[in-house]
């Protein structure tokens, strides 16, 4: 019994252990990146990338998966650079309207029972089609107080730091603390049960696919406010990104087993990881299969500690 909880509880620590395993050799090879100015750079972009890991957790929660999630925060900088700055209260409007999509979304999944790759590769198509509508070339601009909010500079600790320890608290008290996140999350988990106590699972995945469509929403302007301009192919890399951080923080695609803080640090790993990989000066096209390579060398641990743990 003592055997198989060290186990459970070296499977848990493996999020942070990657984490430690991607930072050493960083700070090694470029020791200047051990400083406030140095860990803001490397982790500059990290924060757009924790919201839309985020979002895809909340679907993964429900045993869904969301292959949109990449092109919708990329209309959601369209939108903040455009209609957001043209016209605030139509670009409120329609972000608003976004994320009442999301929840619909997630209410007709379950109620037709449509397999939810099929309905979120389709909705990929969707929001890029409407990004490239209103953005046909790069461009726009990010409202002032968005690229102020963005470019704050928070004491002693580095800014993406604290706000992705900020999004992982809020994160972890929504979805894994209140009782309304233990209710939806019988979704995922155990939704005879649901059922039986006659709670709606139409109910509950509208709600999970709205909580993502908020994430969705707050990574985009994030992003926008990073980078003072948008792109309808802005972020397109954010659907497998979100993904492989969920994994890498320990979540399953199977009984709503997932963790907040595990794909915080997930996705502040494979953000590093682009930083080392260029610190190798490894080509950018080589760059998404090492980080892939990254992630299943942390999943095939994963197995073999469950598979030990069994055995004993």
């Amino acid at each position: 019994m003592i055997a198989r909880l060290d186990q459970a509880r070296l499977r848990a620590m493996l999020p942070a252990i990657s984490l430690v395993a991607v930072l050493v050799p960083i700070f090694f090879l470029q020791p200047a990146t051990f400083s406030y100015f140095g860990m803001g750079l490397l982790l500059n972009l990290a924060v757009p990338i924790v919201l839309a890991t985020l979002a895809q957790l909340a679907i993964i929660t429900v045993n869904d998966l969301d292959l949109s999630i990449g092109p919708f925060v990329s209309l959601v900088a369209c939108i903040g650079a455009t209609l957001l700055v043209q016209h605030p209260l139509l670009g409120i409007l329609a972000l608003l309207g976004c994320v009442a999509l999301y929840a619909a979304i997630g209410a007709l999944v379950e109620y037709r029972q449509i397999p939810s790759i099929v309905v979120t590769l389709g909705l990929s198509f969707v929001w890029n089609g409407l990004a490239v509508m209103l953005l046909p070339s790069p461009g726009g601009t990010s409202p002032t107080w968005l690229t102020g909010l963005m470019n704050f500079q928070t004491p002693v600790i580095a800014a993406p730091i604290v706000w992705s320890v900020v999004i992982g608290l809020a994160g972890h008290a929504l979805l894994m603390r209140s009782s309304a996140g233990v209710r939806v999350r019988g979704a995922g988990g155990n939704p005879r049960a649901v059922r039986r106590f006659g709670w709606s699972l139409v109910r509950s995945k509208a709600i999970l696919y709205g909580v993502a469509g908020v994430f969705g929403v707050l990574s985009g302007l994030c992003l926008l406010g990073l980078t003072t301009s948008a792109d309808a192919n802005l972020a397109l890399r954010y659907t497998l990104l979100s993904i492989a951080a969920v994994i890498l923080g320990g979540g399953e695609f199977v009984g709503g087993r997932v963790s907040v803080w595990g794909a915080v640090l997930g996705a502040i790993t494979l953000t590093l990881a682009a930083s080392f990989l260029a610190f190798l000066n490894i080509s950018p096209d080589w760059q998404v299969g090492m980080q892939g390579a990254i992630l299943i060398v942390v999943l095939s641990l994963r197995v073999l500690l469950q598979r030990s743990g069994d055995n004993q």
